[in-house]
């Protein structure tokens, strides 16, 4: 039998520089975030959040989406190695990733032009870590 799933519960994606990864996730996006070490933490806190690795996790209207800085400084990811090719958000509209376009040059976030697929618009980017992103919109 197979498993029914409903929703996506959590992504996490592992980056070289926390801080370059939150400013961009947080000015492209401004999740809340869901889970992260107080800097003053004490050893029980640290405990408590040893699922986060360092890292911070985000509450998305879909789900959490964490950010693990445990990449080394010379990795680089590739979605042609086995693992992520690339994740895909759902916007609204096309004036949604219009607004994501201008946006994504405000960061110096690399990007593509948008695009028709046919069935929705697409918009392709990279995020500091070279990760491939995309936002997509249906047609209306």
């Amino acid at each position: 039998m197979p498993i029914a799933t409903a929703a996506v519960h959590h992504v996490r994606l592992t980056v070289r520089d926390l801080a370059a990864s939150r400013r961009f996730y947080d000015t492209l996006f401004g999740w809340d975030v869901a889970y992260e070490l107080p800097a003053d933490a004490d050893e029980a806190t640290r405990e408590q959040l040893w699922f986060l690795f360092g890292g911070v996790i985000y509450a998305t209207p879909w789900g959490l989406f964490g950010l693990r800085p445990v990449a080394a400084g010379e990795d680089a990811f590739s979605e042609d190695r086995v693992g992520l090719d690339h994740l895909a958000l759902g916007v609204p509209s096309r004036d949604d990733l219009e607004a994501a376009a201008v946006l994504l040059a405000e960061l110096g976030a690399p990007h593509e032009e948008i695009k028709d697929i046919g069935a929705a618009w697409l918009l392709e980017f990279r995020d500091p870590d070279g990760i491939a992103l995309e936002l997509a919109a249906p047609k209306a």
